[in-house]
């Protein structure tokens, strides 16, 4: 016989160890966990980031290209697990702002290669100082300890 959701067990899971569950059933799923955590992380980035008139999806694709100059924008794209089309204003504001640029492909004169500019690379070594500041702060709460098994666990659930 099928469980319907009616019919399924939704009691509070066993204890395990000196922590009590929570009393809200949605935090006894590890989803819902993740994404209360990556609210609460990613909000104190953001903020971070607005002084630069920078969103973090602007400040992940320079520290991509930072790591592989030259990267194809389809390529970029990927990475940033966005469709190329949505990756054109992204790159527009980096550029007018002097932070990247595109460079036409010497093979293929319709793909561009993307680079951080000098003011680029200058700038992200700073946003990358704010955001590990940012990172310690919203995850203040955890000790050394604490932290790298966090990080541990969610490399192994991203897997």
């Amino acid at each position: 016989m099928s469980n319907t959701s009616s019919q399924m067990d939704i009691s509070p899971l066993p204890q395990s160890g000196g922590d009590a569950l929570p009393d809200n059933w949605l935090d006894t799923l590890v989803g819902y966990a993740l994404r209360r955590a990556q609210m609460k992380v990613f909000q104190h980035l953001v903020g971070k980031l607005a002084e630069h008139d920078l969103r973090p999806a602007q400040f992940t694709a320079m520290v991509i290209i930072d790591n592989e100059p030259g990267l194809m924008q389809a390529d970029l794209a990927r990475q940033l697990a966005i469709e190329p089309p949505q990756l054109v204003p992204l790159l527009n504001k980096l550029e007018s702002r002097g932070l990247a640029q595109r460079v036409r492909g010497v093979q293929d004169k319709r793909a561009y290669g993307v680079f951080l500019t000098k003011a680029g690379i200058a700038l992200l070594g700073k946003l990358k100082a704010i955001a590990v500041a940012s990172d310690e702060a919203a995850t203040a709460a955890l000790d050394e300890d604490e932290r790298a098994q966090l990080l541990r666990l969610l490399h192994k659930v991203n897997g």
